[in-house]
């Protein structure tokens, strides 16, 4: 199948992209670049560096007519998000309207969107939370994902579009950019390989579902043919606190500083993992690598990057 995939250039479209051209598919890459690196492109993928939001991503549809979008393209900074609602609106909404409407219009006949499991339920009421959780976003990310979804089932209720909506944990591993401010994993390791301080927001205690890269896109694969209008959480079930993280981590490097404590972040939520058995009785998914391994992998590329 030829397969359009957004952000093919980031941290985790850009491993879909390689996992669907070792599946022997056709794979088309639309990045800005605003977050992705050309050195992630796969050489073998056609890439356009479009942004989603532009009239002229049409003529990416009119010349390529992709049979699968994989969307993974986003402003995905709770920061980003808190300080400029409108701009993330813009992007996370707007462009994926974009998307949409290009898929509805050109035949595009499976639509994979990336949501986000960590934002679109806010504090939870019960752990871990499963699809079924309230929808009570603490921050416009969070909500912007969530509209998102909804257009989807509108689409598919009216149009007959073919979806599935993968909702993430904290994913991490290679590719993770560890000078920004998403991926806590890669912002350590970064800090840590050049014996810098390593900041912790808040008190550390604030908890999160950490799976492996390659784990999601083993679901991203599934999806191709699963799935159809359904949403499914992505994760392994079990939280883990950004102190732990901090912890192993410094074992594995042997970084013997202490952490500094800073302020939390506005619009973060403090304690959250997913309950993936959905999609495991569906697809039979769940994450291969555990923790340990998967951080010892991350530091390994990291260290080989140096």
């Amino acid at each position: 199948m030829k397969c359009l995939v957004t952000g093919g250039a980031g941290f985790i479209g850009s491993h879909v992209v390689d996992a669907l051209i070792a599946d022997g598919h056709e794979v088309v890459v639309v990045d800005n670049l605003s977050t992705g690196r050309r050195e992630n492109l796969n050489p073998r993928a056609r890439f356009y560096e479009i942004d989603i939001r532009s009239p002229s991503l049409a003529e990416v549809f009119e010349r390529e007519r992709p049979e699968v979008v994989n969307h993974h393209a986003a402003q995905m900074s709770v920061r980003i998000s808190m300080a400029d609602p409108m701009y993330d609106a813009d992007v996370n909404v707007l462009g994926s309207l974009n998307l949409i409407r290009l898929s509805l219009q050109y035949g595009v006949k499976k639509f994979i969107y990336i949501s986000s499991g960590g934002a679109v339920y806010g504090e939870p009421v019960y752990l871990p939370c499963d699809e079924d959780h309230p929808i009570r976003p603490l921050c416009p990310y969070g909500v912007t994902k969530f509209i998102v979804e909804q257009y989807l089932a509108l689409f598919h209720h009216h149009y007959g579009l073919r979806y599935t909506v993968l909702r993430y944990p904290n994913v991490y591993g290679p590719r993770q950019d560890p000078e920004g401010e998403a991926g806590v994993v890669a912002i350590f390791i970064g800090r840590m390989l050049r014996d810098e301080p390593v900041v912790i927001n808040g008190t550390g205690e604030q908890m999160r579902d950490f799976v492996y890269v390659e784990d999601v896109v083993e679901a991203n694969r599934m999806a191709l043919e699963n799935g159809d209008a359904e949403v499914f959480n992505l994760g392994s079930g079990r939280g883990t606190t950004v102190n732990e993280i901090f912890q192993m981590l410094a074992a594995i490097t042997g970084y013997r500083r202490e952490p500094i404590y800073g302020p939390p972040k506005p619009g973060e939520t403090f304690r959250i993992y997913l309950s993936a058995e959905r999609v495991k009785r569906a697809w039979s998914w769940r994450p291969r690598v555990d923790l340990e391994e998967g951080l010892e992998r991350t530091v390994a590329f990291f260290r080989a990057r140096r």
